[in-house]
C-alpha cells in the first residue's frame, strides 16, 4: 500500500509548480511518519480558474479563505472549530515558534485564534505548554461549552506515555490543566498502525477513532468507545462495513452536532481523487446501521486529498485546510455547504450557573436527560471563572437540565424539543441555578408535570423527583415541605383543592420510594402566594409551580 501511495505522488510531481512539489513532498513525509497525519485538502486546477467560486444548482459556494491572521507561508492543517464558531484550534506546520523548531521542520504544535463581535478573526496565538509538548500536537475536539478539549496523545499528569487521546479542562486562572489520558479498553490492539486519530461527540458520550490493528498499517477503520461508570472508555468497536470498506483507508471522523451524521474522508470507490469527503448518517444506536455514505463533490472533493472536516454548531458551514490559492502550503477555508450536505438542525443553549442565594456564579457540571425515560443525553461544564456554559441538543426530544455542585441543589430546566417544528438552528440563553442546601432554601421543581384540571403525576415527573429522593436519602437528617401553587384563574376554594392535591401526589411519590413520612409534609397554597405579578400567559406558568422548603438540616 505505502509504495502505491508513493507512485501516486511521483505520477503528480512531474507537472507539479514549486508550490505543489513542496506539498506533495509534504504528503509523503506525513504518510511514512507514525507520529504525523494525513493533514492536507487540495483544490483542483478547475476552482483555480473559478477564482474559488462554483455553481451548483444554481447556488454559488465561496471558499472563504480566514485571512492573514491565521493563514501564513506555513502550512495550516487540521481546523477544530467551536460550537458557537467562535474559538479555533488548528495545527500550524514548522514556525519557528513551534516547541521542536529548532531540531524538527515539520513540527506540529497546537494554535488557536478567537473571533470577535464584528466575526472578525484574532491574530493566532501559539498555545504553548502543557498542551505543546516534544511530540507531534493537536486538538482533536472542542467540548460545546468551550471549557474542555480533547488532544493528541497519552499524558499522565502532563508527562507524555504513548499514542491515545488526553483531556484538558480550563482552569480558574483561565490556562488548560495538563492533559490526563482517557482509559480505553484494550486500546493498543486496535492501534498499530501508521496513523490515528480521534473526535467526540458534542455530547461527551461517544469517542471516535480512526486506526488500525494492522502493524504498520495504512489502511484505518473508523471506531467507537462510549464512557463507562467508573471513568473508563469501553473496548472500541468497528462502525461496521457500511463505513469501512475493503482495502480502504477511513480517517478523520467528524460527527455533527446532531448526533447522527458523519462526515469522514476515504479513498473508497466513487470519490473524486485520492481521499475524498463522505457523509452518512446513523441509523441507530448500535453504531453499526448507517446509510450508504455519499460523497460530498465539488468544491469540497477534488482529484487530491481532502481531510479533517469540521463545523460548528450552526451546520451551514464547514471549515477545512487547502493549498488552493493558499497564502502558504495550506491555509484553513470556510465553505458553505449545501442544504443536502447539512446536517439536522439543532438547538444551542448557553447560560451561566448561579448560586440562586447571592446571584454569584459558580463552577458546575451540566447535566441532560430525556424525558420520560430519564437517560443521560450528555454532560459538560461551566466556566470555572463566571459559570458560562454552553450545550447543544437535538430536536424531536424532551429535555430535563440542570447543574450538579457539592452542597447544592438543581432548579432543572425543561426544553421540550419532541414538540417543536425544525425551523432550523437556533440559539437560545436560559441561565442555571444551584440553591445551597440549607435551611429556608426554595427549589423549584420545573420538571414535576400535571394533565390540565388532575394531580395524577406524569411520568417524566419521576427523573426530577427521583432527585429529591436521592437529596434525603443521602442527608438524612433534611425534611421539607412539599407545596404545589396555581395562577389565578378559577375560584379560590377550587385552586386549593387542586394544589392540596398535587402538593400530596408528589409526598406519596416520594414515601414511595422508601423515605420516612417523619421527613416530609405537602401543603396546597392555590393562588395565595404569587412569585410573578399581573395577569399574562407567561406569569400565569410562573405561579403554577411546585416547589420543597428545607425545613431542618
Amino acid at each position: 500500500m505505502a509504495a502505491t501511495k508513493i507512485l501516486f505522488l511521483r505520477s503528480h510531481l512531474k507537472s507539479c509548480s514549486v508550490k505543489k512539489v513542496l506539498l506533495f513532498s509534504f504528503l509523503y513525509l506525513c504518510i511514512n511518519c507514525a507520529h504525523s497525519q494525513i493533514a492536507i485538502a487540495v483544490y483542483s486546477e478547475k476552482l483555480i480558474e473559478q477564482k474559488n467560486n462554483i455553481i451548483t444548482d444554481q447556488t454559488i459556494l465561496k471558499i472563504d479563505n480566514l485571512g492573514l491572521k491565521i493563514n501564513t507561508e506555513y502550512p495550516e492543517l487540521r481546523p477544530t472549530i467551536s460550537a458557537d464558531g467562535n474559538l479555533l484550534f488548528f495545527i500550524r506546520q514548522g514556525d519557528p515558534k513551534n516547541t521542536r523548531a529548532y531540531e524538527l521542520p515539520n513540527s506540529q504544535d497546537i494554535w488557536f485564534s478567537e473571533r470577535d463581535s464584528t466575526r472578525k478573526w484574532s491574530k493566532a496565538v501559539h498555545l504553548g505548554y502543557p498542551l505543546n509538548t516534544y511530540f507531534f500536537n493537536a486538538v482533536f475536539w472542542i467540548a460545546p461549552d468551550n471549557n474542555s478539549i480533547l488532544i493528541r496523545n497519552a499524558f499522565i499528569n502532563g508527562d507524555y506515555a504513548g499514542n491515545g487521546v488526553s483531556m484538558c479542562y480550563l482552569t480558574e486562572e483561565g490556562y488548560w490543566s495538563k492533559p490526563e489520558m482517557l482509559q480505553i479498553k484494550n486500546f493498543k490492539k486496535y492501534d498499530q498502525g501508521r496513523q490515528n486519530g480521534a473526535t467526540m461527540a458534542n455530547n461527551g458520550r461517544a469517542l471516535l477513532f480512526y486506526m488500525t490493528p494492522e502493524e504498520q498499517g495504512l489502511n484505518n477503520d473508523l471506531y467507537v468507545s462510549f464512557p463507562e461508570p467508573d471513568g473508563s472508555w469501553t473496548e472500541p468497536k468497528n462502525f461496521g462495513k457500511t463505513i469501512n470498506g475493503k482495502n480502504t483507508n477511513e480517517t478523520t471522523p467528524y460527527l455533527a452536532p446532531d448526533g447522527v451524521t458523519l462526515y469522514f474522508s476515504s479513498n473508497r470507490p466513487g470519490g473524486f481523487g485520492y481521499n475524498d469527503i463522505w457523509m452518512s448518517r446513523r441509523l441507530d444506536d448500535t453504531w453499526q446501521k448507517w446509510s450508504d455514505p455519499k460523497n460530498l463533490g465539488e468544491p469540497i472533493n477534488t482529484p487530491e486529498i481532502e481531510s479533517f472536516f469540521t463545523m460548528d454548531a450552526g451546520g451551514e458551514y464547514a471549515y477545512l485546510s487547502t493549498a488552493n490559492d493558499s497564502y502558504g502550503e495550506s491555509d484553513i477555508v470556510r465553505i458553505k455547504l449545501l442544504e443536502k450536505e447539512r446536517p439536522d438542525p439543532v438547538i444551542l443553549i448557553s447560560g451561566n450557573v448561579y448560586n440562586k442565594k447571592t446571584n454569584k456564579p459558580l463552577s458546575a457540571n451540566l447535566i441532560y436527560e430525556t424525558l420520560p425515560d430519564g437517560t443521560l443525553a450528555g454532560t459538560g461544564t461551566s466556566n470555572p471563572t463566571d459559570g458560562a456554559f454552553k450545550m447543544v441538543l437535538p430536536y424531536n426530544k424532551n429535555y430535563s437540565i440542570h447543574a450538579q455542585a457539592d452542597h447544592f441543589f438543581a432548579i432543572s430546566e425543561n426544553f421540550n424539543l419532541d414538540s417543536f417544528v425544525k425551523a432550523g438552528y437556533k440559539e437560545i440563553h436560559k441561565d442555571l441555578y444551584l440553591v445551597p442546601i440549607e435551611i429556608g432554601s426554595v427549589v423549584r421543581l420545573n420538571n414535576v408535570f400535571f394533565d390540565f384540571d388532575k394531580w395524577n403525576l406524569r411520568p417524566e415527573s419521576f427523573v426530577e423527583l427521583d432527585r429529591v429522593v436521592k437529596l434525603l436519602q443521602e442527608n438524612p437528617t433534611i425534611e421539607i415541605e412539599m407545596s404545589a401553587h396555581t395562577d389565578s384563574r378559577g375560584s379560590d376554594e377550587y385552586n386549593l383543592r387542586l394544589s392540596d392535591n398535587r402538593a400530596r401526589s408528589v409526598m406519596e411519590y416520594i414515601l414511595s420510594k422508601g423515605i420516612n413520612s417523619n421527613r416530609i409534609i405537602s401543603h396546597g397554597y392555590g393562588e395565595t402566594k404569587p412569585i410573578a405579578p399581573g395577569s399574562s400567559e407567561e406569569n400565569h406558568q410562573l405561579n403554577r409551580r411546585c416547589e420543597f422548603t428545607i425545613l431542618k438540616n
